[in-house]
């Protein structure tokens, strides 16, 4: 949405009054484990929008995601490359805006370049301490993303953060999303660390690992996030699922719809 009312849609930027659900965008965090690729996880508190669930970071795609003043502080990406990649007409870079922010309100990783060029690293306690009040801020309502990236001339790292999937959830529920899923490497020196409101805890976990816990019961997983743990499970290094997804050439998500109705979710819509 943009600050004229108006959603990205598939063919450009439709009516808020006729958008028939939210648009919104997820970030698989990525690391490399003593044992292999693992991801960073949380758990949503019941009270929130799919209660319960253990997910990725990720939430809707705000006004300010949107604006062009944003675009000056996005590095390496424009919005006609990002509307191409997820096949829409134009503001399309509203999603990696939402994926940066999302990561950094929800999980407390901010995915930014420093003044060396290099990603943001939190080396020193101050520096970590900084990010969690900046953090503490932005979720307090008490300063907007745009405002912080503005005044501290933040250059946001949207060509570290790679679409993977699209999803839709079903017709039905009060609340429908459009959501894209990309996939990061986490910042090194950065420590993740769920929000303590909406989410309720947190961990690093291998792909395989979070599938088990699947099926013995411990994590309620919707289907976008199994789907994508399996796809996930199948690269033992960050450096390997990267490339393969940069390249294009990650599985794409695609399941027939009678094998969803009961995961409760549409199958993807679009190409990986």
């Amino acid at each position: 949405m943009n600050d004229q009312g108006y959603f990205p849609g598939q063919t450009g930027f439709v009516a808020a009054a006729d958008a028939h659900m939210r648009l919104a965008a997820t970030v698989v965090l990525l690391r490399d484990g003593s044992e292999g690729l693992e991801v960073f996880m949380m758990q949503r508190a019941k009270r929130s929008d799919f209660g319960g669930l253990h997910v990725f970071p990720g939430g809707k795609v705000d006004i300010e995601d949107a604006v062009g003043a944003m675009a000056a502080h996005c590095s390496g990406l424009t919005d006609a490359e990002a509307s191409a990649r997820l096949g829409v007409e134009s503001g399309g870079l509203a999603f990696w805006v939402a994926a940066v922010r999302e990561c950094f309100e929800e999980a407390g990783m901010l995915l930014v370049y420093g003044p060396d060029g290099a990603m943001l690293r939190a080396r020193k306690p101050r520096w970590a301490a900084g990010l969690r009040a900046l953090r503490d801020d932005l979720n307090a309502g008490k300063r907007s993303f745009l405002d912080v990236c503005q005044q501290m001339t933040m250059q946001l790292a949207v060509d570290r953060v790679h679409y993977f999937s699209h999803w839709i959830t079903p017709e039905g529920p009060p609340r429908r999303y459009d959501t894209r899923f990309f996939v990061a490497a986490a910042p090194r020196e950065q420590e993740g660390l769920h929000d303590e409101h909406e989410l309720v805890d947190s961990c690093w976990i291998r792909p395989s690992d979070a599938l088990a816990a699947r099926e013995r019961g411990e994590f309620n997983l919707i289907y976008p996030t199994l789907m994508t743990l399996r796809a996930l499970a199948t690269w033992p290094t960050v450096e390997e699922a990267l490339a393969t997804v940069v390249r294009r050439e990650h599985l794409h998500l695609v399941t027939p719809d009678e094998d969803l109705s009961k995961e409760g979710l549409q199958a993807p819509a679009g190409q990986a």
